[in-house]
């Protein structure tokens, strides 16, 4: 209800840092904090920033409930499905919107990267909740099977997504590990049992035997976090009595794994989407107040704005991850750079060249250094303008004692309320600046002596390369030749969209004056036809660009993936 109201006032108030300035804080849910201090938080002026998180819990709530129903009756398995199906949905409708409720990176439990993971790990254990089900109810084993095997993928995924990001608790790691490696096994078990029935011994066996090493892999590496014997018990139990048949009366040849068909996949969930309003019985405290309409249009407008400006830079976000997985997975540009094997890479000489342009380690060092000196100097700037508001304050009043009706100018009070909330807003900023400092030097050290090696010159840059160099005998190769040139189009796409970025970024125009004029010539305002006759005619030539831009990439990628 609370998440619903927050949705009801978002467009009757204009809540921002210089209007109805509210600060929500709250504290990052998976970071535990250290010996020294405590876990990370974040405090905005922002109604979005609140819905965000709420709707963090009520995802969490949800997948809270989903984890203790019973699971041995069909009553607790559909609660178990809906409820992570919701927290799936809430999860990724964060994903979809974060960027564009916030004026600021996210903290990392709300990132899109963290929140789509945890929604992906939602449908996996809805999907499982289903194979369960088909279990318990005796379906056909082929259809169990398929069931099986599409949890084990979304497990699979799930484990994909987070393996190299310190995001999410290093408990869910082996978890979904041995998930994906349990829910295959039940898919290979069951497979098994339709192989039996379609008198292929042979498979019967093989598939068991892929099971038996999956569930073995399981109780070897992480019994700590779930028993598997009654699976290990079944599967061995299966394999053991399908070996003797077949040793004494099919003789059916074994096939090896890579030859088994692959098992198909059945997919019964999906992400509920957020639907405001999420109680039944949600009644809007503010139902009779009448919004300001030019405000309550220029916040929607805003919204818009907002929304389309970051869904361009996400769609190219996303195309340049893409792009750099697609090289990662063939080993480009590595695999090409170095082929006369006694020259360093030139994108290391252009790190390299970059960082001493630059100026270097010295110069890191410096402004490392120079922190708490700027720190000091910015809190004495925001002190004295605050004592000057305050003497300000004093004189007025005084003033106002003496003349009484005739001190007639608008008291100082209301007059510099705006200027107080900013002062108090760069208060915050600073007492955020001084943990972002800790951060950015504790990783600065971590990466120190890296960045000092890029200020080498370029023969103890070479020394400090592994010599091997599988790469060599391509020299001269005409398809390297080609690489590099598709190579680097690809980067000069990536920059092209860097300073799409920032074009995105910098476009200002306030409709406040348009819809001043609406609502002057209407009597009312047709916000939505203004806005997307406005949002079209600023944005739609970048919106051409970026759909070029990812046009021109997919075309890269698919000729550097046919010449290598």
């Amino acid at each position: 209800r609370y998440y619903d109201q927050l949705c009801s006032i978002e467009p009757k108030f204009p809540f921002s840092e210089n209007q109805v300035c509210v600060t929500f804080t709250w504290k990052d849910a998976f970071d535990k904090g250290s010996l020294f201090g405590g876990s990370a938080k974040l405090a905005l002026a922002s109604l979005g920033y609140e819905k965000t998180c709420v709707l963090f819990n009520c995802g969490a709530l949800a997948s809270q409930i989903a984890a203790e129903q019973n699971l041995d009756n069909d009553e607790g398995l559909k609660a178990a499905a809906k409820h992570y199906q919701f927290a799936s949905g809430a999860f990724q409708h964060i994903k979809d919107t974060v960027l564009s409720a916030l004026s600021r990176e996210p903290t990392v439990d709300i990132s899109p990267d963290t929140v789509g993971t945890l929604s992906l790990i939602m449908l996996a254990q809805a999907q499982e909740v289903f194979f369960l089900k088909a279990t318990r109810d005796k379906m056909k084993d082929g259809i169990i099977a398929k069931l099986a095997n599409q949890a084990a993928d979304y497990y699979g995924d799930a484990y994909k997504q987070c393996q190299y990001k310190d995001t999410l608790p290093k408990e869910v790691f082996p978890v979904l590990a041995a998930k994906h490696c349990i829910m295959q096994a039940n898919a290979e078990y069951h497979q098994s049992i339709l192989a039996k029935q379609q008198k292929k011994f042979g498979e019967e066996i093989g598939r068991l035997q892929h099971a038996a090493d999956l569930v073995k892999t399981v109780a070897s590496r992480y019994d700590e976090y779930i028993n598997v014997k009654d699976l290990v018990d079944k599967i061995n139990r299966a394999l053991t009595a399908a070996k003797k048949d077949n040793d004494f009366i099919y003789h059916d040849r074994v096939p090896d794994l890579k030859d088994l068909e692959s098992i198909g996949k059945a997919s019964l969930v999906k992400s509920t989407p957020v639907v405001v309003p999420l109680s039944q019985k949600f009644t809007d405290l503010f139902e009779k107040m009448v919004p300001l309409q030019v405000q309550q249009s220029v916040s929607v407008y805003n919204q818009r704005k907002a929304d389309l400006v970051n869904r361009l830079i996400a769609q190219m976000r996303e195309a340049t991850n893409l792009a750099n997985g697609v090289l990662a997975s063939l080993n480009l540009p590595a695999a090409i750079e170095d082929v006369s094997g006694d020259t360093v890479p030139q994108s290391i000489l252009n790190k390299s060249k970059s960082v001493i342009e630059q100026g270097g380690i010295q110069t890191v060092d410096q402004l490392i250094k120079d922190l708490p000196e700027l720190l000091q100097r910015n809190k004495e700037i925001l002190d004295e303008s605050l004592r000057l508001l305050d003497e300000e304050e004093t004189t007025d009043n005084d003033l106002r004692t003496k003349f009484k009706e005739r001190w007639q100018r608008t008291p100082s009070n209301e007059l510099y309320k705006p200027l107080r909330a900013e002062g108090a807003n760069y208060h915050n900023i600073l007492n955020k600046a001084v943990q972002a400092d800790g951060q950015v030097k504790e990783r600065y050290q971590s990466h120190r002596d890296t960045i000092a090696l890029l200020c080498k010159p370029e023969s103890e840059l070479n020394a400090a390369i592994p010599s091997a160099n599988p790469a060599k005998t391509l020299q001269g190769n005409e398809v390297v030749n080609v690489l590099r040139t598709l190579l680097a189009n690809l980067d000069e796409v990536k920059k092209e969209r860097e300073q799409l970025e920032n074009d995105l970024k910098s476009v200002n125009f306030d409709m406040t004056s348009k819809f001043l004029t609406a609502l002057a010539q209407d009597g009312a305002i047709n916000e939505e036809a203004i806005s997307v006759t406005e949002l079209d005619r600023i944005y739609g030539s970048y919106t051409q660009k970026v759909q070029e831009s990812l046009k021109k990439q997919e075309e890269l990628l698919k000729n550097i993936q046919v010449q290598h």
